[in-house]
């Protein structure tokens, strides 16, 4: 905090000389940067943290980098102005632009961490620093951004990154995940390209005159000269590769991601952006403006209490969202800013529209807040109807699964399926572990097939089911 006032200080005291700002704003983040390591991971670790202490470290975090962006733009605003000292920067021109793209890089992440909505200008100074870039032949040029970081960087690489991580991640991802593909992107970023030449590798094109965030490429797109378009089609092999060692439970020494995590989480994190830059998700349906008041269970725990197995001891009502628009297999809504610290990315959610005699499940996919603290989200529909059943590990009980622990079955949306998705208390899904439940009657073997997905409360797997006989008593 001591050094991002000083930071502050030194950005808005225009009687320096130009060279002697730059000189004292590079010491000073040089000096905040064994702090700003330990601090993010702190911030980025395994164990969650409570809501004052996540805030103070978002805090301190998100202002370095938004006030050590301001300074390197300041100076850069007087360079490109032809202030006193500018010949002395000229050769550092490269460092300049790239800790400023470092520190409008940290300034986004610590937005997209609470979900906020960007400030339009961190657009528009990446579209600068980039042209300037590339006006004065240094787009290429490697530079050391601070001692001991490692490998050198490019102004082309930290864009790369840069706009492929927000493309990717944002509003999707929380928090550590975020942390995680921001920290993959660097890695392989030198196999990711971006230039003025449009072709089918083409994922995101990113104006630089235009105060916009990158778009995903569009037939249609209309061209013009500020344009740059950006691919990856290099870097989905570098992932598969990364991906079999993860699988393994082996995180490589050479894979920095600014501490020490599970390899699995890492893997997830890692797959997700394989599958986005292989093959972006899209859109199945078009969405229906619509205005239907909806009962809403939050958790696995809530959702668990809207079935046969409920004991009802809750008294909490459930709570009431308007849905904004749907489609065929989601919907989204939009919450005031208050009382939404426990929504998620990923929160499991019960769903009963108003009208409709049963509940459905949906999980958290998207969040953005908008200028004016209100929370969009987005949610995947996983079926419109579930029932309670009592669990039983086939052939006996024993080791840590309890027979009768409650799950939540899925009906799925099509008949004759011979796959069902299961809904179970966290860390209980296993890969070498059958099930046996009865179901309206009727008795099923549940052999796993795959965890689709584990979530903050819950395990969300994909059985194949067989119908086995009754015995009559």
């Amino acid at each position: 905090m001591e050094l991002t006032e000083w930071i502050e200080s030194a950005a808005d005291n225009i009687e320096f000389k130009l060279d002697h700002q730059f000189a004292v704003l590079r010491l000073l983040d040089e000096a905040a940067q064994i702090h700003v390591r330990k601090l993010s991971r702190d911030y980025f670790t395994l164990q969650e943290l409570n809501r004052f202490q996540e805030n103070r470290l978002w805090l301190v975090l998100g202002n370095y980098y938004r006030h050590t962006a301001a300074a390197y733009l300041a100076v850069f605003n007087r360079y490109c102005q032809g202030d006193k000292g500018e010949a002395v920067v000229k050769p550092q021109l490269t460092l300049l632009i790239g800790r400023a793209l470092k520190a409008l890089s940290g300034q986004l992440k610590f937005v997209c961490t609470h979900f906020g909505p960007v400030p339009t200008e961190i657009w528009s100074n990446i579209g600068r620093l980039y042209l300037h870039a590339e006006q004065q032949g240094c787009l290429d040029q490697a530079v050391s951004l601070y001692t001991g970081a490692g490998m050198n960087v490019t102004i082309k690489q930290l864009t790369v990154r840069l706009l492929g991580w927000y493309g990717c991640a944002a509003s999707t991802l929380n928090p550590l995940a975020l942390h995680f593909t921001e920290r993959l992107m660097m890695q392989f970023s030198s196999e990711g390209n971006i230039g003025v030449r449009l072709d089918e590798e083409t994922l995101f094109s990113f104006d630089l005159n235009r105060a916009a965030p990158p778009q995903r490429v569009k037939v249609d797109s209309t061209l013009h000269p500020a344009i740059r378009f950006v691919s990856f089609n290099a870097v989905i092999p570098k992932l598969e590769s990364l991906l079999k060692t993860l699988d393994k439970g082996i995180v490589p020494e050479d894979l920095n991601l600014g501490g020490t995590y599970d390899a699995a989480l890492v893997a997830a994190a890692a797959r997700h952006l394989m599958d986005f830059l292989s093959a972006p998700p899209l859109r199945r349906g078009p969405r229906r403006n619509v205005k239907i008041s909806t009962s809403v269970a939050n958790g696995f725990a809530k959702v668990l209490e809207h079935t046969e197995l409920a004991l009802n001891f809750s008294e909490e009502q459930s709570l009431s969202w308007q849905i904004e628009d749907i489609s065929s297999d989601g919907f989204r809504t939009v919450l005031p800013g208050q009382k939404t610290e426990d929504i998620h990315i990923g929160s499991l959610l019960g769903m009963m529209p108003e009208g409709v005699p049963h509940w459905g499940v949906a999980i958290v996919r998207r969040l953005m807040r908008d200028t004016e603290g209100q929370l969009h989200i987005g949610c995947e529909r996983l079926s419109n109807r579930f029932a309670g059943v009592a669990l039983s590990q086939s052939g006996g009980g024993g080791g840590v699964f309890e027979d009768g622990q409650p799950g939540i079955w899925l009906y799925p949306k099509a008949e004759g399926v011979g796959e069902v998705l299961l809904l179970m208390k966290v860390d209980t899904y296993s890969q070498n572990r059958s099930l046996q439940t009865m179901l309206d009657g009727q008795r099923y073997l549940l052999i796993p097939s795959k965890l689709k997905e584990r979530g903050k409360d819950y395990d969300l797997g994909v059985f194949r089911v067989i119908r086995q006989e009754v015995e009559e008593e």
